[in-house]
């Protein structure tokens, strides 16, 4: 065994020989023997020699290597006592029939010096909702659920019109450019520029072409930079109709206990300062593992940062998914990459690994403990609050280790609160 230390990154060699790697080619060998053709033999028949003269010992070593790289791998942390913190790679570097060679590269966590975590004097904001932001609310609620009526007239600024269109390119219809009893809010500015614009000033059954220019950054290639002609028939014109604060309004808005305009400003100040209260919560701790972070002297290895660069790629394409919208669609929406995107998050994935090295620290001076008990009672209080089964919730959390570490965190955060809020 052959080791390479260079601080937290830690290059192990592992070597897997006699009876360990001999019983690793018996089981490769049964393995693909089941679907070996070889003439005189019956898959799963042919003898061991024989299937090695036809196949050679090397088409073993893949599979073998398979059966064998966990056991490796545990050896390598047993014996130098590692601990990794990211995903550690592992590499076959001498195969022979005789032994196999694994290099193991393993990052373990990086010390962190703490020169001072108290008395930081850190302020949280305070929070107070003002009747200009209730009425704000209510505005755009009366705007949200305002009722469209038909209207005499010209196309305005603010209407909705009902229009079949086709567009050209020289006279040729180009695909995706085709739409019928079509929906457009004008000033939306969901079509290309000067296409709502000329829309204004239309009646009811009128039609006309309207000239306009695609984008030169246009997310079809085909059309960047063309002028297209579009015929447009306009089928309905429609206005909103102010809602008033009314029964009618109250029983649309579906709102529990909402009932008149004292409770629905009621409500909407109690969901405005629960919001606000969570912002002032998130700038507090933000702000207070900042100034932390300043009294902390740490070098993160590389590899920490890559690790989480890359959940936070993989949590922006579920969220985009959530959206019907993959990541290869954003990139050419955005006209980015996803190197650019990873060159994007490596700050949040760097101050994400700070803080939970910090965090961890922490609970480690504090001596933060979390008894089974504790721990019970956290999967109770979730399995209530989420209408699920504890059983679901620790799945859900990914073990009890998780929920511990989670309550630790929690745990952790109050004692830094109770250390640095400005009372």
């Amino acid at each position: 065994m052959e080791k390479k230390n260079n601080k937290n990154k830690h290059e192990i060699e592992i070597t897997i020989e006699g009876k360990d790697w001999q019983d690793a080619l018996q089981e490769a060998y049964k393995k693909q023997n089941k679907k070996a053709k070889i003439d005189g033999f019956r898959p799963g028949h042919a003898p061991y020699d024989v299937f090695i003269k036809k196949y050679g010992i090397e088409s073993l070593f893949l599979d073998a290597a398979d059966t064998v790289v966990d056991k490796a791998f545990h050896q390598a942390l047993d014996e130098n006592k590692l601990v990794p913190v990211v995903e550690p790679k592992v590499m076959p570097i001498d195969i022979t029939k005789d032994k196999i060679v694994f290099k193991f590269t393993i990052i373990t966590k990086p010390e962190v010096t703490i020169k001072k975590y108290k008395d930081l004097k850190v302020k949280r904001d305070k929070v107070k909702v003002s009747k200009e932001e209730i009425q704000h609310e209510i505005e755009h609620l009366l705007e949200h659920y305002a009722e469209l009526e038909i209207k005499d007239g010209k196309v305005s600024d603010g209407d909705t019109v009902i229009i079949d269109y086709e567009g050209s390119i020289d006279g040729v219809p180009f695909d995706g450019g085709k739409a019928e009893n079509y929906s457009l809010v004008i000033g939306s500015k969901t079509f290309i520029p000067g296409f709502e614009e000329q829309l204004i000033g239309m009646d009811k059954e009128e039609e006309k072409d309207i000239k306009v220019t695609f984008p030169e950054d246009y997310h079809a290639e085909n059309l960047k930079g063309k002028e297209a002609v579009f015929k447009v028939k306009v089928h309905e014109i429609k206005v909103k109709k102010n809602r008033e604060l009314d029964e009618d309004f109250f029983e649309d808005l579906g709102m529990e206990g909402v009932n008149s305009r004292e409770t629905l400003e009621a409500s909407i100040k109690e969901h405005l300062e629960t919001h606000k209260k969570t912002d002032a919560e998130n700038k507090f701790v933000d702000d207070m593992m900042e100034a932390i972070s300043k009294n902390t002297e740490v070098d993160i290895p590389d590899e920490m940062i890559e690790d989480e660069t890359t959940r936070l790629l993989q949590r922006a394409e579920e969220n985009l998914k959530y959206q019907g919208i993959s990541l290869d669609l954003y990139y050419e929406f955005t006209k980015t990459s996803e190197a650019e995107l990873r060159k994007q998050l490596e700050g949040e994935a760097h101050k994400n690994v700070l803080y939970r090295l910090i965090l961890e620290e922490v609970m480690n001076l504090e001596k933060i403990e979390v008894t089974e008990k504790d721990i019970d009672k956290e999967i109770k209080d979730m399995a209530a609050k989420y209408n699920a089964s504890e059983e679901d919730i620790v799945k859900e959390l990914g073990g009890r280790d998780m929920v511990k570490y989670d309550v630790e965190v929690r745990k952790t955060f109050d004692k830094l609160t109770e250390y640095n809020e400005v009372k």
